[in-house]
């Protein structure tokens, strides 16, 4: 018996699609934000599909009266985040907020400052050869600092961290649970190589997980990672996961399973399949909740400290 449900998702992508033409539109919806203010965001996102972009765009779209703002996609990439930098600083903007839209808060942290020149470590561009660009996944990495004169704030806070986010997880379970005394929910995210940062995502992402616990009488609630970048990790959490799965329908129930991801449900339907559970295959977007979260991290650079990018932060290339 085939119980994975997709229809909330296509009817929101659907939604979103007369709603938001494509995300570099949505980006630049923000002809009247106070142009007497030199704050902008540069909000920070995977992207890569379509309907990723979409939702994260549709998300965001009631911002863009609030705020002068850019989406830079991919996983800090140097060239995308020199056109975000450009567009912003085009509209008066030298102030710059950024916003990374991860799951961790660790993810790309270090590597962003040094992109953005407010930490030591990326080279000048000029210094970078032509075929040093590494890519993740057939996406841009390129790495070297920006050529801005803007000032910068980065957010230190991930998705994972983000007490918004129990009630998103509240809602989505609510949406497919039909007799909680019967049902498992698994809660599964990516996950990273290292062992104790992998302890960490399931650690946050738990504390989330405390609002359903708290809301909706389920009979047991998981965290798991898939970690699904790594082979040696991944192979061991397909078979804690499935096992998960398979336990709740061989006591006489079903699994939920909610992706605690950006967007989307990402590689899991290959994971689970020929398992029996619940899912709508939606990831953390679209909800006001995120919207929020973006909407705080904002507010909270725009009332911070700025550094500016510093010429001795540059590393030289061998």
């Amino acid at each position: 018996m085939k119980r994975f449900t997709m229809t909330a998702m296509v009817l929101g992508l659907s939604l979103l699609s007369a709603c938001a033409s494509t995300p570099r539109e949505a980006a630049l919806q923000a002809a009247d934000a106070d142009a007497g203010d030199d704050f902008g965001v540069l909000l920070m996102a995977h992207g890569g599909i379509d309907s990723w972009e979409r939702e994260v765009a549709d998300t965001l779209a009631p911002l863009q009266r609030e705020f002068p703002m850019e989406i830079a996609w991919g996983m800090a990439d140097a060239a995308s985040l020199q056109r975000s930098v450009d567009a912003l600083e085009a509209r008066g903007v030298d102030r710059i907020g950024v916003v990374r839209l991860f799951v961790s808060g660790e993810s790309w942290y270090e590597r962003t400052g040094q992109i953005l020149g407010i930490m030591p470590g990326a080279p000048e561009r000029s210094e970078v050869p032509a075929d040093a660009h590494a890519g993740h996944h057939g996406m841009s990495m390129e790495f070297w600092q920006l050529d801005t004169d803007a000032a910068f704030a980065m957010s230190r806070q991930g998705l994972s961290e983000a007490p918004e986010m129990g009630e998103v997880l509240v809602k989505r379970v609510q949406a497919l649970s039909h007799e909680p005394a019967r049902e498992d929910l698994l809660v599964l995210a990516h996950g990273p190589a290292d062992d104790a940062e992998n302890r960490r995502w399931l650690a946050d992402i738990d504390q989330r997980a405390d609002a359903v616990r708290a809301a909706v009488p389920l009979r047991r609630v998981k965290v798991m990672t898939l970690r699904e970048d790594w082979p040696e990790e991944r192979e061991a959490a397909v078979q804690a996961i499935r096992a998960f799965v398979e336990r709740a329908a061989d006591e006489n129930g079903v699994a939920i399973v909610i992706p605690y991801r950006v967007q989307g449900f990402g590689p899991y339907e290959e994971v689970l399949e020929g398992l029996d559970y619940l899912s709508d295959g939606r990831g953390l977007v679209p909800h006001p909740h995120v919207t929020e979260w973006v909407r705080r991290q904002a507010l909270g650079l725009r009332d911070g400290s700025f550094e500016a990018p510093a010429a001795d932060a540059r590393a030289s290339v061998d």
